[in-house]
Order: C-alpha cells, then sequence, then structure tokens
C-alpha cells in the first residue's frame, strides 16, 4: 500500500482528457480549485505535479512531457523503458561504486540503485526544490551514509565536488526539453574531469530537439569520439553512452554473454539493450546525429 498522503497536497481529479486519476498538487487546503485546473490546461501553472490512478503515479511539469512514473504495486521498479535502457551501463562498468545522478525526478534511478546495487554511495542532484517535495510520495529511502539527495544546481555540483565518479547519470529537464544550463561543453568537461579511469557518462535525450541540439557533438569531442547512442522508441527518447577510458574497445561477444548474466541478476533485458547498443555503435548514430544537430 502507497504511503499516508502529506496533509499540504491538494488532489482535484484529473482535468486532462488523456490522463485519468487524481491530480495531487503541493497548495494548501484553502486553494481555489477552479483556479488550479484552469492554470493545469492552459500550462500556466508553474510547479510540478502528480496525476495518479489506481496503478501508477506520474510526474509532469506539463501533460506534454512526463518526467517520471512508479507502479504502486512495485514502487522500486524501472517502470519506463528508458530508465531501464539508462541501466546498461552496467553492460561496461558491472560493480559501480560510486554514482552521481543529476535530475531527480520521481526518484526511479535512484531506488533501482538503491535496493540492486546495495553498496554503492549514490548521490542525486536536483536543482528544483518544488520536485525534491514529492519525495515522500514517490516513496524515496531517507538520506543515509550511502544514499542523499541535494538541492542544488547540477552544473556547479560538478564543477565543486571530488573527482571519482564510476557512473554519472544525466536525466534534467525542464517544461520545454533537457535543461538548457547542461547542454554545453563546460558541463560535459567537468564530468569527464570527475569520472573514475573506467567511469561511463549515461544521458537521457528527450523533448524538444532544439533543447539538446548540438549536445551529442560537444560530447563526442569532450570524450574523444568514444560516444554511443541509440534510441528508445518506446518513449520516444535517445540514450547517450560516453566512456572515459582511453581506446575504449567494446568486446561485444563478452558483452552477449555478461547481458544474459544481468538480466538473470536485475531482471532488465540487457541482452536486447547490448543488441541495440551494438547496432547503433557500429552504424555511427552517435557521429550521424552530432552532424546533424550542427
Amino acid at each position: 500500500m502507497p504511503p499516508p498522503r502529506s496533509p499540504q497536497l491538494f488532489s482535484l481529479p484529473s482535468p486532462f482528457e488523456l490522463e485519468s486519476g487524481t491530480v495531487l498538487l503541493h497548495e494548501p487546503p484553502w486553494s481555489n480549485e477552479s483556479v488550479l485546473r484552469a492554470q493545469l490546461l492552459d500550462e500556466s501553472y508553474a510547479k510540478p505535479f502528480v496525476v495518479e490512478d489506481d496503478k501508477r503515479r506520474y510526474l509532469y511539469f506539463n501533460t506534454r512531457l512526463m518526467q517520471s512514473a512508479m507502479r504502486l504495486a512495485d514502487p522500486n521498479a524501472l517502470d519506463l523503458a528508458y530508465t531501464q535502457q539508462m541501466m546498461s551501463f552496467l553492460l561496461f562498468l558491472p560493480h559501480p561504486r560510486r554514482i552521481v545522478l543529476i535530475g531527480l525526478g520521481g526518484g526511479s534511478l535512484m531506488k533501482f540503485c538503491a535496493t540492486r546495487l546495495p553498496s554503492v554511495d549514490f548521490t542525486a542532484v536536483e536543482i528544483s526544490p518544488d520536485v525534491i517535495a514529492f519525495r515522500d510520495l514517490f516513496q524515496l529511502p531517507p538520506d543515509d551514509t550511502r544514499l542523499r539527495i541535494l538541492e542544488a544546481d547540477g552544473a556547479a555540483y560538478m564543477q565543486d565536488v571530488e573527482k571519482g565518479f564510476d557512473v554519472v547519470l544525466v536525466d534534467a529537464f525542464d517544461e520545454h526539453g533537457f535543461a538548457p544550463p547542461l547542454a554545453n561543453r563546460a558541463f560535459l568537461d567537468s564530468i569527464f574531469s570527475k569520472l573514475s579511469g573506467n567511469g561511463v557518462l549515461v544521458i537521457n535525450l528527450a523533448g524538444e530537439k532544439e533543447s539538446y541540439a548540438g549536445l551529442i557533438g560537444l560530447a563526442m569531442d569532450a570524450f574523444d569520439e568514444q560516444v554511443i547512442v541509440f534510441s528508445v522508441p518506446e518513449d520516444g527518447n535517445h540514450i547517450l553512452l560516453a566512456f572515459r577510458a582511453p581506446y575504449f574497445e567494446p568486446r561485444w561477444r563478452w558483452l552477449h554473454n555478461h547481458a544474459k548474466e544481468l538480466r538473470a541478476k536485475f531482471g532488465l533485458d540487457f541482452p536486447a539493450f547490448v543488441q541495440k547498443i551494438e547496432r547503433a555503435a557500429k552504424l555511427g548514430l552517435a557521429r550521424r546525429e552530432a552532424i546533424r544537430g550542427r
């Protein structure tokens, strides 16, 4: 059963044609429901909100771009295809010790890593206090010695933090798409400098293409072209993998065998992931997208 709702949440029937259920807002109980309903419909409501039905909770900035989804029957599962495929870094780095997530959303990646990678040190960095305010609703674990959520600017955090991350996950969006302050070379250079020797950068690319146009080319430059981009058609996303190791050369045959072990351990379709990644790498999709974005 889901935990009891925080008393400051204001609920109203969903006004959206395609998103049925209940809308949950961080608003006082005396708020005007008609005004909030109108703001939701014309997209002038300035904060994130949750839509809940009898099976799932969804986090939105607007209904054109879903931020996160959680199955009520299995809150720690990765419900969206793109979140599952962001975990493909385990193919290349099966025993990460230190992970940072830039952009919390509903915390699906944090919860999955917390439960399935129990020895990992995990930091989530989220700039919006309004997103963090939904932490309890999405059943995120409390901060402890190995798990923490920081309210901070992701770019500034990567500039100042100490080196040694094995994995940097970037899943940062605003109401239009990929967060503009992160779509630049300086951010990518700071990530490159803070990764461990075999570290991996994983970026979710979604929303309006203009919001991340050119980012793939910048990543190709920052990571000496050791970048693979593959599509997640189920969600309309692309995933970018960038590798810190010099002269990175995937051992595809070994990875296909390793993928079967990961599927048995984590319950995700790693064999399908590695097939897609190998095909994208051999077709040079990252270079094609980089040229298109220039």
